[in-house]
């Protein structure tokens, strides 16, 4: 196998034939900084004193990523000793490739509780910009970045507290795999419980071909001007969020043809880039970039305000005041487009805003004034080029600015097969194809590449057929429809861990379809206390009369407009009762006269799934959303994973409306939840061959998961694998053996089989359209109460092995370095604390005939769920300390478990003490400090030994051996948060 050693020389010699310099004599801090000291001056043409280096230096070195990324790109002032300001930037920004490009390796950052090596670092005129960690192994993407993780959340990391708080890119890579990830702050840059990370990324070809050899990324990648353009041009600081972002591969390409486009006069263009692949930000950011090309008067960015959640349109409004907001305030657009302010040159606004402007008919005179702009040469980009008064807005412009140039992108674009529409009334319209107006296609991205890229996920979609036959439509067919959600939901759904859509044809029906599932569940909850109804909130337009906000929202809202004209009275009152019904469950105080304050509260309730429900109760959450055409283009959230579908779609407006749920979050979302009640099979195949972008006769297989069937093979194999791995290793495949298998190495073997049978078991348990027979098989295969003993030995195991993982990092096995454990395939949605205490409470309210669960049971539920694995051992004890027949209720049953947690620590304490000759109230007081602070002091671990008056060395003996056994309760008691300094005695 080749070394490591082999892979960094490799790479070292391969950069400096891309002309870095290679800097060997940069091992340490101080060389580091005199390096930067040197490049800083010669850039900006000043020398400095050594007082006033330190003071700069300390300026510059901030533990903020964010703040860091600003500094790096902005011209900045620093006071000199004599007064006088100076104005410095920290590489040369006005063009970047011609900056000094430098390569070091094994740098070592000495602090006093962190002795980090750094595999190999590029500087850009002496900033550490780029990280490249090298590996001998296969690398997974998450492993990857989790050691980096890890890095960077050790005390006295380089990266908080010297110049390598200015990296801007992670690079991974074993030599023939590589991968690259953008730096950020904990809040982005942290594992969580759900085990989200951040985008991580291979290079790619503009057709898409993977470019993952070490030397290939180099040359493509790494060469200096292209790296100096991915940091000054292709990464995005979202200032709403804090957050950085890097490009993608086809977004970079989409912004170079779009400038390439305009610097050599090619006419307009279109960008198909499949819905969920980040369209917007490409196109903001192709915008932006024209803001320095002189032959540009104006570059206007236009967005449909309906499409925007509250988070996109804060980030517009930070980059310019005001510029999504007040659709009727076309205005401040018109002055935007006549002022000469550089500030100016690049203006976002809304389509709705850009029509009016547009408008001869306008009283406000607004064409008039723009006169002086006809015979300039002005960008539009749109960021959603198929709207049905696009062809009005294309025609205005087009006339009235003869020189401009039009670009547009797409996640679905109109081609000859999908231009025809039923209009409302029964006529037939048309959309004028993409590339009627958009005329040459400059890049494509289809759904196809993003879901083999996982970008985003597959679609599984089940064709529902009612029991009777009911027409489709009637109130009969609504109620069958309401009874297979209700039947369906928590499946489709993971237990609620996501939450759904329902499309339905009319205004109508979702007014009937709301009142229908408050009937219904009300009726459901009579009949069974233990039903739980599901949250349901409903959006749809209302009436106009006159509201110019609302009209133009509704001008892409056809069946909306269209329904809101007849008995307009009756779909104001429905709505005002729906708003009403919305008010009292979440304690808002929305009206039907400011709308879209409604709509975007319901939008980011939606997203509020993603919070469990410990941290924020479900009664805040919406399970369900009834639409007519809101919500339907446009709306990304991750947590919702389900479309349920009674209104008939075709083309692009099935893909845009099936695309609302195949955001990638992890493991526990396989793929995009489909239930069409409308038996629409050949509209969903006609629109997969329509856009998945190349007909190789692949699409549908890409597009959609294996069906049941096929799973459930897959599921028996891997089960039977299992089953006949134990046998061969000499064991019963029963649960309990496994805490009898021998050796690391065969541990690694179980973890990586049983995790393969959850991760298949996962995805059946969301599929909605097994039959009796199916489910059968599946439980015959693995009975729950086995599986359930399953994960718990899994979990048992994979905590052992994490923890060598942890404590020997580089230095433990090879296969042990590698495990990846994937819990959050274990965690529940609803084995969360107060599940748990719920059942620990009615576990005491029965007497020991009736009892539903034993405390075997109870304690299995417990044990087979990674929610509560650090908890784990401490309930189970609790529980054995109760008395079935000895009522307790739940809040009993929190005080009860809060008393005996301290009691238990208490008791520990008392032994701690005891075993290193101290007072129990000094350790008490000594760990309630550090809980207090989540600061470790080692001055104050001395005082604690002083009365002894030990030599230093028994002293320093004494001290280990105290935080030996003092470390597990400090870090029980801080429940997840880090204590800073304790990591040195780890």
């Amino acid at each position: 196998m080749i070394k490591e050693q082999q892979i960094e020389d490799s790479l070292i010699a391969k950069l400096t034939d891309l002309k870095y310099s290679y800097r060997s004599d940069i091992k340490d801090r101080a060389s580091l900084e005199k390096n930067f000291r040197e490049k800083f001056q010669a850039l900006n043409r000043v020398n400095l004193t050594d007082a006033e280096f330190a003071r700069l230096r300390d300026e510059i070195i901030n533990s903020d990523v964010f703040a860091s990324s600003k500094r790096l790109r902005e011209i900045n002032t620093f006071s000199r000793e004599d007064g006088t300001p100076l104005h410095y930037t920290l590489v040369n920004i006005k063009d970047w490739c011609k900056n000094e490009f430098e390569v070091i390796n094994q740098l070592r950052i000495n602090t006093e509780n962190s002795n980090h090596r750094y595999d190999v670092i590029l500087l850009i005129n002496g900033i550490p910009v780029i990280q490249i960690e090298l590996k001998t192994l296969e690398v997974s993407p998450r492993k990857a970045m989790q050691q980096i993780v890890d890095y960077k959340s050790d005390p006295g990391n380089g990266y908080t507290n010297s110049l390598l708080c200015f990296m801007q890119l992670f690079i991974v890579t074993n030599r023939s795999n590589t991968y690259y990830f953008a730096n950020n702050n904990s809040s982005h840059f942290s594992f969580n419980a759900d085990e989200q990370f951040l985008p991580v990324y291979q290079f790619a070809s503009e057709d898409n071909k993977k470019i993952t050899h070490i030397d290939d990324f180099s040359e493509k990648f790494l060469s200096k001007c292209t790296l100096s353009q991915m940091i000054s041009k292709y990464m995005v600081l979202v200032a709403s969020e804090q957050k950085l972002l890097v490009m993608r591969p086809y977004q970079i390409y989409a912004v170079k043809a779009i400038v390439n486009s305009i610097q050599e006069h090619k006419g307009n263009g279109y960008i198909w880039h499949t819905t969920g692949s980040g369209k917007t930000l490409t196109s903001f950011k192709a915008s932006t970039l024209l803001k320095d090309n002189p032959n540009i008067e104006k570059c206007l960015f236009v967005v449909d305000r309906k499409d925007l959640d509250r988070q996109t349109r804060e980030e517009f409004n930070k980059f310019q005041e005001g510029c999504v907001e007040e659709n009727t305030n076309t205005e401040t657009l018109v002055r935007r487009m006549l002022s000469e302010d550089y500030a100016n040159k690049v203006i976002v606004t809304t389509i709705q805003k850009l029509g009016l402007a547009l408008d001869p008919n306008n009283k406000n005179n607004y064409k008039e004034r723009l006169q002086p702009l006809s015979d300039k040469r002005i960008v539009f980009i749109f960021d959603e080029c198929h709207r049905s008064q696009f062809g009005e807005n294309h025609k205005a412009i087009k006339e009235f600015f003869p020189k401009a140039q039009l670009f547009g992108f797409t996640g679905t674009p109109i081609f000859d097969d999908n231009a025809t529409y039923k209009q409302i009334d029964g006529t037939v319209g048309s959309y004028v194809t993409t590339k009627d107006i958009f005329q040459n296609p400059l890049h494509n991205y289809t759904i196809t590449h993003a879901i083999e890229d996982r970008n985003v996920l597959r679609f599984h979609i089940d064709y529902f057929k009612p029991e009777k036959n009911v027409t489709v439509g009637s109130t009969d067919h609504k109620k069958a429809v309401v009874n297979a959600i209700l039947k369906k939901h928590d499946a489709a759904t993971h237990s609620k861990r996501f939450n759904a859509l329902l499309a339905t044809a009319s205004i109508n029906d979702a007014i009937e379809y709301y009142e229908l599932f408050k009937e219904i569940q009300a009726s459901k909850a009579k009949e069974d206390e233990n039903f739980i109804s599901l949250n349901i909130a409903c959006v749809f337009s209302p009436p106009a009369e006159g509201n110019k906000d609302v009209q133009q929202l509704q001008e892409d809202l056809q069946q909306e407009k269209a329904d809101n004209n007849v008995e307009p009275e009756k779909k104001k009152k429905a709505l005002e009762a729906i708003i009403s019904d919305y008010n009292k469950q979440y304690g808002s105080n929305h009206k039907i006269t400011e709308f879209d304050l409604y709509y975007q509260d319901v939008q980011q309730r939606i997203k509020f799934q993603k919070f469990s429900n410990a941290d924020y109760p479900h009664k805040n959450k919406i399970d369900l959303v009834i639409v007519v055409d809101m919500l339907l283009t446009g709306f990304d959230s991750k947590y919702l994973n389900t479309l349920y579908v009674d209104k008939n779609l075709k083309f692009h407006g099935l893909i845009q409306a099936f695309s609302r749920t195949n955001r990638i979050l992890n493991d526990t979302k396989p793929y995009g939840n489909i239930l069409d009640f409308r038996q629409q099979q050949v509209e969903v195949d006609r629109a997969i061959a329509l856009f998945s972008g190349e007909d190789t006769g692949r699409a549908k297989e890409i597009w959609l998961v294996d069906p049941a069937p096929k799973v459930i093979e897959k599921y028996q194999e891997a089960v039977k694998a299992m089953e006949k791995w134990m046998e061969d290793k000499n064991m019963v495949a029963e649960p309990q053996e496994v805490y009898n298998i021998k050796g690391d190495a065969a541990r690694v073997e179980f973890i990586n089989r049983f995790k393969e049978v959850q991760r298949l078991k996962t995805q059946l348990d969301q599929y909605t359209d097994l039959n009796e027979e199916q489910k059968a098989k599946i439980d015959e295969l693995m009975p729950e109460e086995q599986l359930r003993s399953f994960r718990s030995s899994y979990l048992e195991i994979a905590k052992q092995l994490k923890e060598i993982q942890q404590k020997e990092g580089d230095k433990a096995p090879e296969n042990i370095q590698q495990l990846d454990f994937e819990f959050v395939l274990f965690a529940s949605s609803v084995v969360d604390y107060d599940y748990i205490m719920n059942l620990i409470a009615k576990y005491t309210q029965g007497t020991p005939k009736k009892q539903k669960m034993t405390r075997d049971q109870l304690i299995g539920v417990l044990s087979s769920s990674a929610n509560l694995m650090e908890e784990r051992e401490d309930i189970i004890d609790y529980i054995k300390t109760l008395e079935v027949g000895k009522a307790l209720n739940e809040h009993e049953i929190k005080d009860g478990y809060q008393n005996f947690k301290e009691a238990k620590i208490a008791k520990r304490l008392a032994e701690i003490a005891n075993n290193n000759g101290l007072e129990v109230s000094a350790l008490q007081q000594f760990t309630d400090a550090i809980i207090s602070r989540m600061i470790f002091d080692a001055d104050k671990l001395s005082e604690l030994f002083a009365p002894l008056d030990l030599g230093w060395k028994e002293r320093t003996k004494r001290e280990l051996a105290l935080m030996a056994e003092l470390t597990p309760i400090l870090k029980k008691k801080a429940e997840g948060r880090e204590i800073s300094g304790l990591k040195a005695y780890e």
